[in-house]
């Protein structure tokens, strides 16, 4: 509809124009005493019409660039701060992401410190059950970072075994009594728990 509209008027202007240079054209209409810019116009008052066409489309053309120049400006403008806009909205769901996986760490994390202090400080066998507080630094696991980039004690070994005795135990070793000769009766000791013969 204003397509249609803008054709119309242009119509109408073309029109008015064409009327205005022919209806005043001839030496009947002479203009006399114009001058633009230091340069006399000749001619009749027709012709001084459709110079003031012309330089009012001259200064139409002018008006629809800096329109156009000025439409792109502020297209490239609206672009740039929707881009800006959406950077930021990106920029903060990163940040808010960022700080959730950071929560969730150092509550791990602390679960995993609680415990830790809990299996630190729990109390010995035969205290009466009483646990000792957290504050004594012998008492604390190693920090995060000696966790993480310290050295790792080696694995317990099993302490060595002493070396099984080759000789037989060291001991009272029973006295031998040599056998009597064949013939003889061993003699039995005379003693208080002898029996009588």
């Amino acid at each position: 509809m204003i397509v249609i509209l803008g054709l119309v008027i242009l119509l109408a202007a073309g029109i008015a124009g064409a009327i205005g240079v022919l209806a005043n054209g001839g030496d009947a209409h002479a203009v006399t005493h114009f001058a633009v810019f230091g340069y006399h116009v000749t001619g009749s008052t027709g012709t001084l019409f459709l110079y003031g066409i012309v330089t009012g489309a001259l200064a139409m053309a002018g008006l629809s660039l800096l329109l156009a120049g000025a439409r792109r400006t502020s297209r490239r403008g609206r672009d740039a701060r929707r881009g800006l806009a959406r950077s930021r909205r990106e920029t903060a769901a990163a940040s808010a992401d960022r700080d959730d996986l950071r929560g969730q760490r150092d509550t791990a994390h602390a679960y995993t410190v609680h415990d830790e202090q809990q299996n630190f400080t729990a109390s010995p066998p035969g205290d009466g059950g009483t646990a000792r507080n957290g504050s004594d630094p012998g008492l604390r696991g190693p920090s995060l970072s000696q966790r993480l980039f310290g050295r790792r004690p080696a694995p317990p070994q099993a302490a060595p075994q002493p070396e099984a005795p080759t000789t037989p135990a060291s001991g009272p070793v029973p006295a031998v009594e040599p056998e009597p000769p064949a013939g003889q009766a061993a003699a039995v000791p005379a003693g208080p728990l002898a029996p009588a013969q």
